[in-house]
């Protein structure tokens, strides 16, 4: 568990320049701790459509969930009206930083490419496969692969990953459409 002024102060009070992206659930900032540690700091909004039990869902499953292409959740904050997680801080930002950008492509050769393939397929495998749990993630997309500084992938948001058990039949399946 991580404070709330522990992790205002790893972030700059949540200032504007630490902002690394942002999406339904709110916004991700980089932070570094005290002992020089960086971190993601995936805050909440208030205002979160996906809210409360995306927290919950993201909470409890990553923290079970452990795999070299899966990120790393370090910890939590739930303070005040504060609802925040703590990931590992991935320099190389997300897949689509490079492969929407024509000269950030062209940083990618055949064999890089290769490799990032098979790490998210190692990732899905491991979830689907040989996890404890039987997990969907349900929002696979470039945003939500985030690359280390050796352009290593990580799957990361799990905030709409489903978990199902080895009891559950196709029926209880859900076929709803979820995710981008």
């Amino acid at each position: 568990m991580f404070g709330l002024a522990e992790l205002l102060e790893a972030t700059g009070n949540f200032s504007e320049e630490n902002i690394l992206g942002q999406g339904g659930f709110g916004t991700v900032y980089k932070g570094q701790l005290p002992e020089g540690l960086e971190i993601a700091v995936k805050r909440l909004a208030s205002h979160s459509g996906q809210g409360f039990i995306e927290f919950q869902n993201e909470l409890q499953l990553i923290a079970k969930l452990q795999h070299m292409n899966l990120v790393r959740l370090l910890g939590c904050c739930s303070q005040e009206d504060e609802k925040i997680l703590v990931y590992e801080y991935l320099p190389n930002k997300s897949l689509d930083y490079f492969i929407c950008d024509n000269n950030k492509r062209a940083l990618l050769d055949w064999s890089k490419l290769v490799a990032i393939i098979e790490g998210i397929a190692h990732g899905l495998l491991y979830l689907h496969k040989h996890s404890r749990l039987l997990v969907i993630h349900r929002d696979l997309k470039p945003s939500n692969i985030l690359l280390d500084s050796e352009m290593n992938p990580k799957i990361s948001d799990f905030g709409l990953a489903k978990i199902f058990s080895s009891n559950d039949t196709e029926a209880n399946i859900t076929r709803r459409v979820i995710g981008t």
